[in-house]
């Protein structure tokens, strides 16, 4: 099969575009090939380009081929491991526990629109279960109460309270009844 671009020499490497036009397919020669991009390996003289090689080209990292992408101005970047945000689009792995901090704001929505939540619960154990959630609950509810205060939200905080209290005995009357009934 003859090079799609010069139609003179025979096609080694199969290409495929995709662009704001469509999908474009070109069977090219080496010479031709190269000049699509750094993604193609150039063969050295007297030696064929290897499958392997092609695929080192197109699957080789900037960072493994020792090249600095730009980044852009108002890319976050990880202080503690040096992870992009965009980097962590592309793995969908986090580089460390710092980055949960630096791109709060981005994993957060997509943390609730996958989970549900975006706060770990955890496992709960079925004997102290139900204890342990009131006593979730009960914290929540504090901070609740705390942030009602400090917006001058009497009357929320005033419910927040009441909430925590009525838990609270809840919690008493349970673990009186455990104690209790061991005796």
């Amino acid at each position: 099969m003859l090079c799609d671009d010069c139609g003179r020499n025979e096609a080694v490497v199969h290409i495929t575009q995709i662009g704001p036009d469509g999908r474009i397919e070109k069977n090219l020669c080496e010479k031709c090939a190269a000049a699509y991009g750094e993604f193609v390996p150039s063969a050295q003289k007297g030696r064929t380009v290897s499958m392997d090689d092609f695929l080192k080209g197109i699957f080789s990292s900037a960072a493994e081929r020792g090249e600095k992408r730009p980044l852009d101005q108002n890319q976050l970047v990880c202080p503690s491991c040096g992870m992009s945000y965009r980097d962590f689009q592309q793995t969908g792995k986090i580089g460390c526990a710092e980055c949960y901090h630096t791109f709060r704001q981005q994993i957060e929505p997509l943390l609730r629109r996958i989970h549900g939540s975006s706060v770990h619960r955890g496992k709960i154990p079925h004997r102290s279960g139900s204890a342990l959630e009131i006593k979730h609950e009960i914290g929540l509810l504090r901070q609740k109460l705390q942030d009602s205060v400090a917006r001058e939200e009497y009357e929320k905080a005033a419910e927040y309270r009441d909430r925590i209290r009525s838990l609270e005995q809840k919690i008493e009357s349970q673990e009186g009844g455990v104690a209790n009934g061991n005796q």
